[in-house]
């Protein structure tokens, strides 16, 4: 309490709370509010990264250089996400369904999520070419000098190779088949068991592609009763996405 100037005694209270206190509260809160809006905002995108777990919907359209050929991809068939850009590449992973070939989409996200799907995907790996022959060219110099006892029936055409223990394919067999007009089918699968579970990557193929390209290809032995058709394929599909 004070005295005013007029001899009056009458008295004087200060305010409880100053403006400079109720300026620096009312910052706080903003501040904290906002803080409160960012890590909702980042927890969400967060979230959505975890549920896609590297996937992409996106049909963004990249040109992919690799060696003399050029490809030109969608987003959503790029296996991973720093292949994702226009650039110079080594090489480049996909991923397709099977049969339909498409990538990864809302609708689809099962095949690209669930291992117990083996069947649903196919692997491609793009790069160019470090070898005059690709697997068929490979078979009477190479393989054929690995292949170990008799040869035995395999699925829907193709011919069972057992391998020798010491060579640096051991733990895989090799199945071929032969093909009118055109060089023999061959394949390298995991030898296992009858009772163990395939995964999407059992068995793979190599094929040459425009014009110094080499697509190493990777699918569950559940699908070798395919192998004609999925071999036609993924030569389509390549050969569909380069450009002239």
């Amino acid at each position: 309490m004070s005295t005013s100037s007029n001899g009056n005694s009458e008295p004087e209270y200060s305010p409880l709370l100053s403006g400079r206190f109720v300026t620096r509260i009312a910052a706080a809160v903003v501040l904290l509010a906002a803080i409160t809006a960012t890590l909702s905002l980042s927890g969400r995108w967060f979230g959505e990264k975890l549920a896609l777990a590297g996937h992409t919907s996106s049909l963004t359209v990249y040109d992919i250089f690799i060696g003399q050929d050029h490809l030109r991809l969608p987003a959503n068939v790029i296996r991973f996400e720093n292949q994702r850009a226009t650039s110079i590449s080594e090489r480049v992973d996909l991923y397709l369904t099977w049969p339909a070939l498409e990538g990864y989409s809302d609708d689809n996200r099962h095949f690209f999520n669930d291992v117990s799907q083996p069947e649903g995907l196919i692997f491609l790996q793009i790069s160019q070419s470090t070898m005059s022959r690709d697997m068929s060219g490979r078979l009477d110099p190479i393989y054929t000098q690995v292949f170990d006892g008799s040869a035995s029936v395999g699925a829907d055409g193709l011919t069972r190779h057992g391998v020798k223990a010491t060579s640096s394919y051991a733990g895989e067999i090799f199945l071929t088949a032969e093909r009118d007009g055109e060089p023999p089918y061959v394949v390298r699968c995991l030898a296992q068991a009858s009772n163990e579970v395939s995964t999407s990557a059992d068995c793979q193929r190599d094929v040459h592609a425009g014009k110094d390209l080499v697509v190493l290809y990777r699918f569950s032995r559940n699908l070798l009763p395919q192998w004609r058709e999925i071999d036609n394929a993924v030569q389509g599909f390549v050969k569909s996405r380069l450009v002239p």
